[in-house]
């Protein structure tokens, strides 16, 4: 990780490399490096422009390309700005994508990409969805309301739980994810193992008070998943697809499921890059895609308040909102905030407002502790080439 954080730093100092501004449907598979980046002109909905004419010191961005290329741990990073998509990045690297093999991989803007906990955030829109759609009342819902046949099961406490406190991952669950994967005391692969996972979170005792203390918690992530699904009638998937999905032109999509055949809702996404870019720009936009309304401006609203710090996650250094991180980056004298989307192994969506910025990287970085670092470095230099 101290290699790419270096490589990255070093790529700074580049010299400027001469770039076209289109890609064709040849060059995808094996883009040259006088391509630099340019975005494939595939037609999924997204405009492209060269980087310079959004504002972007190109040079920089081709420098940061060939360093990451040397890497050889992320996979891809692509890059939105004042609603057009001006850079795509693909790699070879290994990958652990649940339900594949094990291996290196060719990566390209065709390719899907485990999301892991990137879902989560996925979650946080489509409980917005349903509440605007007045399929789930509000977050102010008791959890408990929707698993009647359960509550024997809950332990004492559940009942003063809403839906709020899932979504801000304090509703006082014991629950510990930071343990080894192999430790029977994690509790997140016993959402893999368990004939009924959602049997699993409500049978937890309750440690805190709901609403009192932010602990990073996937169990509740499922059990905001399986409302969506009971109270839409749906699968989440199918009801991801076409409340979201669809609206966003997103048509090459996987959501992993557990061996019960319901969906991981925690962690089971996988999308293309530029697809996952669609995402930020639909936060960015707060709510609309091209104009047309798919969640309130108030859900993206409320679901980027700071509501706890991440206390454990990076040292504290970010806040939490409903499933979205909040940060911040200085960049020369400038403070520049941003919110994200984050999953395991270093899957990042970064929207940052006030430049009108898009940036989505996946890699490979799965067993690393500081796999964060190499995120940020990237953000950091693409942040420094961005002219206001």
């Amino acid at each position: 990780m101290m290699r790419t954080a270096f490589t990255l730093a070093l790529s700074l100092l580049v010299a400027p490399v001469v770039c076209t501004n289109t890609l064709t449907a040849q060059e995808v598979k094996a883009p040259s490096s006088c391509v630099c980046g340019a975005p494939l002109a595939l037609d999924d909905g997204w405009q492209t422009d060269a980087p310079d004419a959004q504002g972007f010191d190109g040079s920089r961005l081709c420098a940061l390309a060939d360093r990451l290329q040397e890497a050889d741990d992320v996979h891809s990073i692509v890059i939105a700005r004042h609603g057009r998509l001006v850079f795509e990045k693909y790699f070879a690297g290994y990958d652990e994508p649940w339900g594949y093999e094990d291996k290196r991989y060719e990566f390209d803007a065709t390719t899907k990409h485990d999301m892991r906990s990137v879902s989560k955030s996925i979650v946080s829109l489509l409980t917005g969805i349903a509440i605007d759609r007045r399929i789930i009342d509000g977050v102010d819902a008791p959890a408990l309301q929707f698993f009647p046949e359960m509550v024997s099961v809950a332990k004492e406490g559940w009942a003063r739980i809403k839906l709020y406190d899932f979504l801000t991952m304090s509703s006082g669950i014991a629950w510990d994810e930071n343990r080894a994967w192999t430790d029977p005391k994690n509790d997140e692969p016993h959402l893999l193992s368990e004939a009924d996972p959602i049997r699993y979170v409500l049978s937890k005792t309750i440690a805190a008070p709901p609403g009192a203390q932010w602990n990073y918690n996937g169990g509740g992530v499922e059990l905001l998943g399986a409302i969506i699904a009971r109270q839409s009638e749906k699968s989440l998937d199918v009801f991801a697809r076409d409340a979201l999905f669809t609206p966003l032109g997103i048509t090459d999509f996987e959501w992993q499921t557990y061996p019960n055949g319901k969906v991981s809702a925690a962690s089971g996404l996988r999308l293309r890059t530029r697809d996952a870019a669609k995402i930020g720009q639909l936060m960015l936009n707060k709510g609309l895609w091209q104009g047309v309304r798919i969640v309130s401006a108030d859900w993206i609203e409320q679901s980027t308040i700071p509501r706890f710090q991440a206390i454990g996650y990076f040292g504290g250094l970010f806040f939490y909102g409903r499933f979205w991180w909040l940060g911040r980056t200085l960049s020369g004298e400038r403070e520049v905030p941003w919110i994200s989307a984050m999953g395991l192994g270093g899957q990042r969506i970064f929207i940052v407002p006030s430049l009108d910025l898009v940036v989505v990287s996946t890699s490979g970085l799965y067993a690393n502790a500081r796999q964060g670092v190499a995120a940020l470095n990237m953000l950091g230099i693409i942040i420094a080439a961005a002219r206001e």
